[in-house]
């Protein structure tokens, strides 16, 4: 029965894949260099580590900007957010699953008597601001680079293509990790403080219950990316504008690196130790982001080559999204609370705000669960890494034949 708690967020995780992080391959798709398949299978197994491995960072903010002290309102806000950014999926558009979350705290604050840190939303709002702007920047500079790296040491233009297939996908990597660090608080973010899962020890390595959280939803995540971000990457990869092949590795790098900036603590304590401002560690929408890198080298081309009545669109999901999952998440709260009987939350008395942690047997088989998925996904990599190694050969064995028959037809 606890399971059905997080369904809401591993929906949101899926929606998340469909949309957000189907910007990652989405120029690359577009540009053709990369197969949609390979796209998603990198996309999948990087975003899943970059959860794990560094999600935490973003998890405060929110946690910042309003605490769900019950399972029953983490079940319903991450739901509202879920369905905002499905329908707006449903139309095609790039939304940020970090704007469906954010309103739907709100919702929960406001619904629930609890205060919206000001602080804490300005800083996430500015953050929407910056990152496609950084994007844009960082395209710029990234595109004039690679233009001098090309000029600079005359590479042929076959060589340098496949040199930029390679490119894409290490790139796409890249940001699939960057996103799963990020992002994963707009999934699991809202369940951190009622579940209290059992450590699940792997030699060296120990999941902690917030861990286990992100690991589940990154599998989501990757889901959302393997079932139904297709239709979003063409529209990011090619409606807004046509992207050279040069243009999509610079694009996603933008991305990358602008996520990257925005959740790594490690980087942040870094600047800080040399006397420089750190970047605060907010969720910050790919969509946004990516958009600005394409509309940054738009403007480097000549904005004549950009689409401006799809950007139109995608800005006008861009405003609805907040306020559709905040009230979608006020009157689903009112609902769960009034129809069902169940606790969705309380206003916090004093700083420290008390919560409704689940039972200690609801987090040993939550954690149980887990481990499952922890053998049943390490099962599928080697196998899929096996099938991915074999098609390559064949691949390469093929491509190598028609070359030796089409040089012997010609002499």
């Amino acid at each position: 029965m606890i399971l059905l708690y997080l369904v809401s967020g591993l929906f949101l995780g899926w929606s998340l894949g469909a949309n957000d992080a189907s910007n990652l391959f989405g120029s690359a798709v577009g540009s053709r260099l990369v197969s949609f398949r390979k796209a998603a299978v990198v996309a999948s197994v990087f975003v899943i580590i970059g959860a794990v491995v560094q999600g935490s960072g973003t998890t405060i903010t929110l946690g910042r900007l309003g605490n769900v002290n019950a399972v029953g309102g983490s079940f319903t806000v991450a739901l509202a957010a879920a369905v905002t950014v499905y329908l707006m999926t449903k139309f095609a558009l790039p939304v940020s699953t970090t704007q469906a979350i954010v309103g739907a705290i709100i919702g929960w604050n406001i619904f629930t008597g609890n205060s919206t840190d000001v602080k804490t939303l300005s800083q996430i709002v500015s953050a929407w601001i910056a990152g496609p702007i950084l994007g844009a920047v960082f395209s710029i500079v990234l595109y004039i680079a690679v233009r001098k790296i090309k000029r600079a040491f005359e590479i042929h233009i076959i060589r340098f293509e496949s040199y930029l297939k390679t490119g894409l996908i290490i790139a796409g990597a890249f940001a699939a990790y960057s996103l799963g660090a990020n992002n994963i608080a707009n999934v699991m973010g809202v369940f951190i403080p009622s579940f209290n899962l059992s450590e699940i020890q792997l030699g060296f390595i120990t999941l902690s219950s917030a861990q286990q959280l992100f690991m589940m939803g990154g599998i989501a995540i990757a889901a959302g990316i393997i079932t139904y971000s297709k239709r979003v990457m063409e529209t990011v990869g090619s409606n807004i504008m046509e992207l050279s092949s040069e243009a999509a590795l610079v694009v996603m790098l933008a991305q990358a690196l602008v996520l990257f900036l925005f959740s790594s603590t490690s980087f942040a304590s870094f600047l800080k130790g040399i006397g420089l401002p750190s970047f605060p560690m907010v969720p910050v929408s790919s969509s946004q982001v990516i958009v600005g890198s394409v509309i940054g080298i738009g403007l480097y081309r000549g904005a004549r080559n950009i689409n401006f009545r799809v950007l139109g669109e995608i800005g006008t999901g861009w405003v609805a999204t907040p306020l559709m999952a905040g009230l979608t998440s006020f009157f689903s709260l009112f609902f769960v609370k009034n129809i069902f009987g169940i606790e969705v939350g309380w206003k916090s008395s004093g700083s420290v705000s008390q919560t409704s942690p689940l039972p200690s047997s609801a987090g040993e088989s939550v954690s149980s669960i887990a481990q499952y998925l922890l053998l049943a996904l390490f099962i599928i990599g080697i196998i899929s890494a096996a099938l991915f190694f074999f098609l390559e050969i064949r691949k390469t064995k093929e491509l190598s034949r028609s070359e030796e028959k089409f040089w012997k037809n010609l002499k």
